[in-house]
């Protein structure tokens, strides 16, 4: 019985045996030094352990008692983890290394991390839960704070962790009424005390609170405050981890929970999220046109993202999944090739972050601003993109659930952010004359930019095959 269960975890347990093995490594042989080979040799895991995962698992398989499963739904989830990591880890070595901050602890920080989030992603139980968020949250604490001299990046860290803290806080509040009520914290026993008739008052309490603590994790409104000032103080390339594997980790793990242990209550789930999703929409729309650093307007562009990603959760079907997982999908690949840009956005040798250094850049660097381009139409859902089908997808879920005054708001929230989109367009190629950036000399930066645009541009075809998976995985979670 614990070999089978053992098998089940082996991913897990391989990638933490291997941040042991690379922690003791990096120590006993000159510590910094061999952080370029560790940051290489950590993408090169996440690569494997994604096609092993993507290409051997089959079935739905339960480890420990119903607290760990195994099935498409978590291996979708895990495979989009683990590429993201390995390309946000690739695009960050020679940006890091320049400016002294490539620390052997960093891709092994990373590589914990994505080891609470694949936990998370496949967790049957509320402690399961919680261990995975808090070895992924522990990680990224210190990451966020990584640049040790800057006090913006100090302050992120600090950010990061207090409100953290207090978001664990209102999850392991609602965590002990669930089982007070339910007398389990198994999701196949909640959903079970959940849908016979009506949901006790204090289960609902319970489950307001754990999805409290799950919203300031995919950073949705009112639990957003941290994400413009984390955005911003991290250095970029941790930045770029952030707005990918996390918010698609924390994304997962909502819709695990509100479908295996609340499933059986979606009526009482569904105005909850409905609301969060308006809200973040709107506000992220409407408060990115303010911003001028390009690393604060990513963060709200990322709130506003969250949002029309809940509105698929929030449609309660196994479609409304589908929609939710095929635009994260999409979310993370049009990031990955954004922060590529934006990490190769330099003068004389420093990162830049204003939008205006961006004016007349098409003039200097075409193919570069080109691609960019693509990737901002395909954030605003511009069709034919591959965004815009993202965007469809959410709002074709909400529309079918009965919740068409959504699908309307989503609409209208999209029309106002193309806004803060076009600007950084009009800027590239129609602004005033300005100081120059550096050309970009990361050929790294330069692939993943271009192979991002790509997608957005070729995977209108057939979306790259990620259509069937996503309708493959919902099916496993929505009974």
């Amino acid at each position: 019985m614990i070999q089978a269960d053992l098998t089940i975890i082996l991913p897990e347990i391989l990638l933490s045996l291997y941040a042991m093995a690379a922690l003791l490594f990096g120590v006993y042989t000159g510590k910094d030094k061999v952080a370029p080979l560790l940051t290489w040799t950590t993408s090169g895991a996440f690569v494997l352990l994604a096609a092993w995962i993507g290409l051997n698992g089959e079935g739905s398989n339960v480890a420990f008692s119903g607290m760990f499963h195994d099935d498409a739904f978590a291996r979708f989830a895990k495979v989009t983890i683990l590429l993201s990591a390995a390309a946000v880890l690739l695009m960050s070595q020679d940006y890091m290394e320049r400016r002294g901050l490539l620390r052997f602890e960093y891709p092994i920080l990373v590589s914990l991390s994505v080891v609470g989030m694949m936990v998370m992603v496949s967790a049957g139980d509320l402690m399961a839960l919680y261990m995975g968020l808090e070895l992924q949250s522990l990680a990224l604490y210190v990451i966020a704070s990584l640049r040790r001299d800057s006090l913006k990046s100090t302050e992120a860290g600090l950010k990061y962790f207090i409100l953290g803290a207090l978001s664990s806080g209102l999850l392991l509040y609602g965590a002990s009424l669930v089982y007070g009520y339910a007398g389990t914290t198994l999701f196949s026993g909640i959903i079970a005390a959940a849908g016979e008739g009506q949901m006790s008052l204090g289960l609902l309490f319970g489950l307001v609170f754990v999805m409290s603590g799950l919203a300031f994790k995919v950073s949705a409104v009112p639990f957003h405050m941290w994400t413009p000032d984390v955005y911003e103080g991290s250095p970029t390339p941790v930045t770029a981890f952030f707005a990918t594997a996390p918010k698609m980790a924390a994304m997962a793990l909502f819709a695990r929970v509100l479908h295996d242990a609340f499933g059986g209550a979606t009526a009482d789930w569904q105005q909850i999220l409905a609301l969060l999703s308006v809200l973040s929409m709107f506000l992220g729309a409407i408060a990115a046109i303010g911003q001028r650093n390009i690393k604060r307007l990513m963060a709200f562009s990322s709130i506003a993202h969250m949002g029309y990603a809940l509105m698929g959760l929030a449609a309660g079907t196994v479609f409304g999944v589908q929609a939710m997982l095929v635009y994260m999908a999409i979310y993370v690949t049009m990031n990955v090739g954004t922060f590529a840009f934006i990490l190769s956005m330099e003068k004389d040798g420093q990162p830049v972050t204003d939008i205006a250094a961006l004016n007349m850049y098409a003039k200097r660097e075409p193919g570069r601003a080109l691609a960019m381009l693509i990737l901002l139409f395909s954030l605003a859902g511009v069709p034919p993109l591959v965004g815009f089908f993202g965007k469809f997808y959410v709002l074709r879920a909400a529309y079918d659930a009965g919740l068409a005054w959504l699908a309307i708001a989503g609409v209208i929230a999209s029309v106002i952010g193309a806004f803060y989109y076009l600007r950084i367009v009009f800027y590239m190629y129609f602004g005033d004359e300005g100081e120059e950036l550096d050309g970009g000399k990361s050929p790294v930066l330069w692939a993943f930019l271009m192979a991002s645009a790509a997608a957005m541009l070729f995977g209108v075809v057939n979306l790259f095959g990620i259509e069937g998976a996503a309708a493959a995985a919902a099916a496993t979670l929505v009974n």
